[in-house]
């Protein structure tokens, strides 16, 4: 069982937030206080390099927790951006992990939590290090079931490091087999 707000009663959403396409749940520098869980729709956590270039780093999708780094009151390292419309139950973070520090089964479930973020994030890398264009594709597909029709394909190409053209001939391919 993962940590949610609807499962235990000690850990209660503040409010709920409606973002529409293009907003914001947070914006690199922004001092961390919230974390959020996603009750419906995608979200892109990216970075922009100094040239403007934008590097998605994570798709969040419902049951996905998300914050600007799980740090309270430490600046986001990353945006966290709606790519359709969302609903995000919203609870303020230091507050979150009080809580979850006084209950050892609440613990346990937080740090299973963390540790699935923490592989998912580190086959991520690995994907980039030790995978072709098609491979790391196929790892978003598995790591990602159901989202390619919901996430434009230019984000998808960004995610595996290609171009959008690449990513068509893959999916061409990927189809052919």
């Amino acid at each position: 069982m993962d940590v949610n707000f609807s499962t235990h009663n000690s850990i209660q959403p503040d409010y709920t937030v409606e973002l529409k396409k293009n907003d914001f749940f947070v914006e690199a520098g922004q001092l961390n206080t919230k974390l959020g869980f996603v009750r419906k729709g995608v979200l892109r956590g990216f970075a922009t390099e100094e040239s403007g270039n934008e590097n998605i780093i994570f798709f969040y999708k419902e049951n996905d927790w998300i914050s600007g780094n799980f740090v309270p009151n430490v600046p986001a390292d990353q945006n966290i951006q709606a790519l359709e419309d969302c609903i995000i139950e919203v609870g303020d973070l230091k507050t979150i992990i009080a809580l979850i520090n006084k209950d050892e089964h609440l613990l346990k479930l937080y740090n299973e939590t963390l540790e699935k973020i923490h592989l998912s994030i580190q086959l991520r890398f690995t994907s980039f290090i030790s995978y072709n264009a098609l491979k790391r594709y196929q790892y978003f597909l598995s790591e990602f079931p159901g989202l390619i029709n919901r996430i434009p394909n230019y984000y998808v190409a960004n995610f595996l490091g290609i171009t959008p053209t690449q990513l068509s001939r893959i999916r061409k391919k990927f189809v052919e087999k």
